[in-house]
């Protein structure tokens, strides 16, 4: 991306201009599209910008950024979930929309399909002059029926309308939303990182073992294991049959979050006789203790962006199995950086799994070609640096745009 000048440039006297106002919205701070919020916000320069956060309530990430020095206004009428709820979310509508109309705002950031939508509808209403979005993954994906998937792909275009400037996550999302017409080729910019939590390190033995003991799993056990929502959009119950489908008594499974599929994914593991083997550990802020217990790091998505969860996988040392979707493959390098199995076939998913338990050498070379690739994109602040060239584009152009609206009022 080409540089350009700051919209926001030192004053007369070399006094600096007051700080941009960015209101980011997410559906919960907590997840992949959330800790992609809280670390790009904190990565930004806060002698330029001055961040709010708009969430649902219970994001297990909140606490941390208003520790960082963020301020976070946590919505009462958020709905969680990728479903269309008129009621609930007129009155998120409203609720955010009476937050952006009471504080002036020079550009509103919004994240994930639920926010993205009452976000940057708000904005417009409130007349926000600049709104950028981010496309972390899709509300559609290729195994919903054909009428939901152009309903929500319309959606997508009708909001796009109202998007000065788009993010995505990954150069295949990116693509994606280009080739769909929900973003023009010279608005949306890709970022083909995501930032990694300050307390990763490298598994070792010992931490391997801290972690087994922690979760009371046997120190000789094979372990797959996961971190994300259970819901629809990470297909539980297609890792349930992946594990099932290995048919092997040594493997347990792992997999920390929660969601609105907890009950429908436990009944499922009692079903295949796997309740002793298959841990749903629910929502967890001690993630990076737990990741050292895993042999295998496994996601069974039906559309992605770029996982955070998996890049930080790859961080410590955990060789990769997941569903070859959307931005995945930016990341996981058949065959170099892990497997690619194909979504919604857990047996397929299973044959990836059981090579890499059965071939620790081969998943060890993989592990070391992942952290290599994930430490050449993941640099401290790389994120902030993309969130800061397109809020300096998207602030330069409603600068620019002001003058000729108000002439046009004029007349």
């Amino acid at each position: 991306m080409t540089a350009t000048a700051s919209p926001i440039a030192p004053g007369r006297n070399g006094a600096s201009a007051p700080r941009a106002r960015i209101a980011q919205v997410v559906t919960k701070l907590s997840a992949g599209a959330g800790a992609i919020t809280l670390r790009g916000s904190l990565a930004l320069d806060p002698e330029r910008y001055e961040i709010t956060i708009f969430a649902a309530e219970g994001g297990f990430l909140t606490e941390r950024a208003q520790a960082a020095g963020l301020s976070v206004v946590e919505l009462r009428h958020m709905a969680g979930g990728r479903g269309i709820y008129p009621g609930v979310d007129n009155k998120a509508l409203r609720e955010l929309q009476g937050h952006l109309d009471g504080d002036r705002f020079d550009l509103v950031h919004t994240h994930s399909a639920k926010a993205g939508a009452l976000g940057r509808i708000a904005a417009r209403r409130a007349g926000v002059p600049a709104v950028v979005h981010t496309f972390h993954g899709f509300p559609f994906h290729n195994f919903q029926s054909l009428p939901v998937r152009k309903g929500l792909i319309a959606i997508e275009r009708r909001l796009g309308r109202k998007t000065d400037y788009f993010l995505a996550a990954g150069t295949e999302t990116a693509a994606e939303a280009v080739r769909l017409r929900l973003a023009p080729a010279d608005r949306i910019r890709a970022f083909a990182t995501v930032p990694l939590d300050d307390s990763l390190e490298l598994v070792t033995p010992e931490s391997r073992r801290h972690a087994r003991a922690l979760l009371g799993i046997p120190q000789d056990a094979k372990v797959v294991g996961t971190v994300g929502r259970l819901d629809a959009q990470k297909a539980p119950g297609d890792m349930v049959a992946a594990i099932a489908a290995l048919e092997r008594q040594d493997v347990y499974m792992v997999w920390v979050g929660g969601g609105s599929l907890h009950a429908k994914t436990e009944r499922l593991v009692e079903q295949r006789g796997l309740a002793k083997r298959f841990l749903l550990l629910g929502d967890r802020n001690d993630v990076p203790m737990l990741l050292p217990a895993f042999d295998v790091f496994a996601l069974s998505s039906l559309y992605e962006g770029l996982p955070c969860a998996l890049v930080e996988a790859m961080t410590v040392g955990i060789p990769v199995a997941a569903t070859a979707v959307n931005s995945m493959s930016e990341a996981v390098v058949a065959g170099r950086t892990g497997l690619l199995a194909r979504p919604a076939d857990p047996r397929s998913l299973a044959r990836a799994l059981d090579y890499l338990l059965d071939h620790p050498d081969e998943g060890a070379r993989m592990a070391d070609a992942a952290r290599a690739l994930v430490s050449q994109r993941c640099r401290p602040g790389i994120l902030g640096e993309d969130f800061d060239q397109v809020y300096r584009l998207a602030l330069r152009d409603a600068r620019q745009a002001r003058p000729m609206n108000l002439a046009a009022g004029a007349r």
